[in-house]
């Protein structure tokens, strides 16, 4: 799914890290390929977007990963695919992309069409490294990418407005990384961040139209569900 201008997904695969220093340095060396002068699609565009999510089985060092298509403007499921690999690097907070992102990119392979726009469970520019899961993926694909977290993390905020579509600065010091989303009202909210070729605003109005009916959005609740059954059935 590499698009022109940029990075070889293949060799970064073929050099994946297996340690944190190796790891550090690779957010390094990509973090300046993020592109955060594009906009983003229009929430209801005519395409398709697709979430991606993972679940583990640490006793068994697996990882299962989904993709699930949704038609952007209905939010109807048009395609899905998973994929199960072996987990290959130790956990440790602020390199989840590195026990994931193979994994992940091969159920979006196993799609029968290219994503418009893909939302991570996960952050993006909202990480300590300014380079978190949604990022990552976006760079190595060269796909639009934003990441909506179900907590802030290490960053703080003020609680958004108790009305859907509320929002309030995802702040590290005086920073704006993300926006915490009250995507229904009285609920909690969600944290939207960019990951690559999406502006923040945008990544909101996409989350807001996403999550019509629950507090989550559909992508991300449709990719939860089916990488636990592809773990269970691995």
């Amino acid at each position: 799914m590499d698009t022109p201008g940029t990075i070889s997904c293949d060799d970064e695969l073929r050099n994946w890290p297996a340690d944190e220093d190796r790891a550090r340095a690779v957010q390094d060396r990509l973090r300046p390929y993020v592109r955060l002068d594009e906009p983003g699609p229009e929430p209801g565009f005519e395409g398709t977007v697709v979430g991606v999510d993972v679940a583990y089985d640490d006793a068994r060092d697996v990882v299962a990963a989904a993709a699930v298509a949704l038609d952007a403007r209905t939010r109807a499921v048009v395609d899905e695919a998973t994929a199960v690999g072996q987990i290959s690097f130790p956990y440790v907070p602020g390199l989840l992309a590195f026990r994931e992102i193979p994994t992940v990119l091969d159920a979006l392979a196993r799609l029968t069409r290219t994503p418009d726009l893909v939302v991570c469970d996960g952050y993006g520019l909202a990480h300590p490294r300014r380079f978190g899961l949604a990022s990552h993926l976006g760079v190595l694909t060269g796909l639009p990418t934003i990441g909506v977290a179900k907590n802030p993390f290490t960053f703080r905020y003020a609680p958004p407005g108790p009305d859907r579509g509320a929002t309030s600065p995802l702040l590290d010091g005086s920073e704006e990384v993300g926006r915490a989303l009250r995507t229904q009202r009285g609920v909690k909210p969600v944290f939207v961040s960019v990951g690559h070729r999406v502006g923040l605003d945008r990544a909101c109005a996409q989350t807001l139209h996403l999550a019509a009916r629950y507090r989550l959005p559909e992508t991300t609740r449709a990719a939860d569900a089916l990488c636990r059954r592809a773990l269970a059935d691995a």
